[in-house]
């Protein structure tokens, strides 16, 4: 890795220092101008640390063409260069569970980072997950474009949900092309629906970034819901037979139970993420 201590910004040489300086005083928030090599005039990133004087590395961005490996590597390097700026003695592709792991970044002997852009069962993630926790590692698992998360949820977005007490149910994804780490949380879906509704944080890739990521504290929103909205969609579901309709139409005819005489409650109800419908939960237990 080339290491510089000065680079252009529009059309001036600026030095690491300096800059890095009116970021610390809130002048300028980090890497969000362009910077390039006074060299070879390709763009160049700044990296500020507490332990080291500040500086330049170059950057190869992710195109929106290439693959995922490339940005599954790109990903890993931004990943790793902001936790070792952070403090962190973070090293990439490290085996472990007597190489039947490779972390893609091990931040620590007590905790990974796995960067997933490609398509990942269910089963593959369980082993790997049961791997960590046989060893005693902490596995933290970030996705990328693949995998982002948007308001509808599929069931292969489930394996990376987490949940804590601060965030409640949350999703990690990456974006290199931004040198962002974006944090999804409080996420609850419909009572029906496969609509989530969450809240977004982003961080960035840096020194700050992964100390402001680590002890975020927000505040939780709390979401409207549309009850007769729920209840319309249902009946829509059953009307056209899809799979959740045929699902609860039937078990509506096992207990005898129209859709209209079902508590209104059932439809006010938010569920985590990939949780049963309220509406099936009921029938089973009536």
């Amino acid at each position: 890795m080339i290491i510089l201590y000065a680079a252009l910004l529009n059309g001036k040489l600026v030095l690491a220092k300096s800059e890095a300086y009116l970021i610390t005083i809130g002048q300028k928030k980090i890497n969000y101008e362009k910077y390039c090599c006074p060299h070879c005039k390709k763009r160049v990133i700044l990296i500020v640390s507490q332990k080291k004087t500040a500086f330049f590395k170059h950057f190869r961005s992710v195109d929106n063409l290439l693959g995922e490996k490339e940005e599954h590597h790109t990903s890993k390097l931004l990943l790793k260069t902001a936790l070792t700026a952070a403090g962190f003695d973070a090293q990439v592709e490290i085996p472990l569970a007597e190489r039947q792991l490779r972390a893609d970044v091990l931040a620590s002997p007590k905790l990974a980072f796995e960067v997933q852009c490609a398509p990942l069962s269910e089963k593959e993630f369980n082993h790997r997950h049961s791997l960590y926790r046989q060893i005693g590692v902490k596995d933290i698992w970030i996705v990328g474009r693949r995998h982002y998360l948007n308001h509808k949820i599929k069931k292969a977005q489930l394996i990376f949900m987490r949940e804590n007490q601060l965030w409640q149910s949350y999703y990690l994804e990456i974006d290199p092309m931004n040198q962002l780490l974006r944090l999804k949380y409080n996420i609850v879906q419909e009572p029906i629906t496969r609509v989530v509704y969450y809240q977004t944080q982003e961080f960035l890739l840096d020194e700050i970034g992964i100390k402001e990521f680590w002890r975020y504290q927000p505040n939780l929103k709390n979401y409207q819901l549309n009850p007769t909205g729920q209840k319309e969609y249902l009946r829509q579901q059953i009307k056209q037979k899809s799979k959740i309709g045929l699902q609860i139409a039937e078990k509506l005819y096992q207990k005898r139970i129209s859709l209209d005489e079902l508590p209104k409650s059932l439809f006010t109800k938010w569920r985590r993420p990939g949780e049963r419908n309220t509406i099936e939960q009921y029938l089973d237990q009536t």
